[in-house]
């Protein structure tokens, strides 16, 4: 049975009606992307108005887009390649598994990326490529990308963002920022599983990982997704037509947070004091453990994760809570909520009653080991 409150759009967000009626229509129709006929070409024009719509949520232009089966592929097609690979610390493990160990920097207690321990290691390493996260995936602390771009435009470094969590939460100008490449997944906002986008900046030519076709102007062969890119398209059109997004949802997250900490002043907020994502909440209960907190708001109806969709099932303390300076004990009693273009008050509500009735089990099980001690 499906959670009744589902709090975890950072790991996936519910599909948008209106993206599961264009991705029926694109199913519905017949025709290839790369055949002449009358039917390639409608299946043509749909695949590029998706890429129109996709390009202009980030501020890129449509030649730029190349599409992927999701975030990962766009990040490893962005990073392979010769030379050596830098990233922060609090990446993405799609990200993260690219990178050289000695190519790690540092973030500092609010897990924004230490711009002066970055400018050294470019200097020292020369590394080929840099990545860099625009918003972490666990925490929403957002990075300073376009200081990041300087310093590696500086040491000629190519640099790659991981925008998959910032968009349609934050604006995005992919010209403004700097950057070389940017990566995106659809089904962060609202759009189907499985499809992504690769942004490239004009005369940067990343590494091809499927050969034998000339679909996406020859960086990655294979008949196009057509049905995916479409809901994709109409997920990034939807997402860049709700200004009011992050007032209303940053609103609810900020009174989840309130009313948690007048609960306990013992948890604590990653990243609390930096700039974050409106949606998104990485809360620290000290003494409890993350699996404790997930079977507990599981068994409550309630969908909330661990950190990483993509890691989140090994036990362990997060490595972004623990690059953030928390102990090995509070990294492991971190639990992320992120809400998105479905949450409700009442969805906030059931949050905080469940949270309550944590914290009080917590406390009579605590006092009773003091009895017995």
């Amino acid at each position: 049975m499906a959670n009744a409150v589902y709090l975890d759009y950072n790991a996936t967000a519910p599909v948008k009606p209106r993206v599961v009626e264009v991705v029926a229509e694109a199913m519905a129709s017949v025709g290839n992307p790369s055949s002449v006929h009358a039917a390639g070409r409608a299946a043509r024009k749909r695949l590029s108005r998706a890429r129109g719509q996709i390009a202009a949520l980030v501020g890129a232009s449509p030649d730029q887009v190349i599409f992927t089966s999701g975030g990962t592929e766009a990040n490893n097609q962005a990073l392979k390649g010769e030379g050596k690979v830098a990233v922060s610390a609090i990446e993405h493990p799609s990200v993260l598994a690219l990178a050289d160990e000695d190519h790690i920097v540092p973030v500092n207690a609010d897990g924004v990326i230490d711009l002066q321990a970055l400018d050294e290691l470019l200097r020292r390493q020369r590394p080929s490529r840099l990545a860099v996260m625009m918003a972490n995936n666990e925490s929403g602390v957002i990075q300073p990308v376009k200081d990041v771009a300087a310093i590696a435009r500086e040491a000629s470094v190519r640099l790659h963002i991981d925008a998959i969590q910032a968009a349609g939460k934050t604006p995005i100008d992919f010209i403004d920022l700097g950057a070389d490449t940017l990566s995106l997944s659809a089904h962060k906002i609202g759009g189907p599983q499985g499809v992504g986008a690769l942004i490239v900046r004009p005369g940067v030519e990343p590494a091809s990982l499927l050969k034998g076709g000339a679909q996406e102007s020859r960086h990655r062969a294979g008949t196009e997704n057509l049905p995916g890119i479409v809901g994709f398209g109409e997920a990034a059109a939807l997402a860049g037509a709700d200004p009011g997004f992050k007032d209303r949802v940053s609103a609810l997250r900020d009174r989840l947070e309130s009313a948690v900490l007048q609960q306990s002043p013992e948890v604590r907020i990653a990243g609390g004091q930096a700039a974050r994502l409106p949606n998104t909440s990485c809360l620290v209960f000290p003494g409890i453990s993350h699996e404790t907190q997930l079977i507990h708001f599981d068994l409550a109806g309630i969908a909330v994760s661990a950190g990483s969709a993509c890691s989140s099932g090994k036990i362990g303390p997060s490595p972004v809570l623990m690059a953030m300076g928390f102990s090995t004990s509070d990294a492991a009693s971190g639990i992320r909520v992120s809400l998105g273009w479905n949450s409700t008050d009442e969805d906030v509500d059931h949050f905080i009653n469940a949270c309550r009735e944590l914290l009080a089990r917590t406390q009579r099980t605590r006092s009773q080991n003091v009895r017995m001690a």
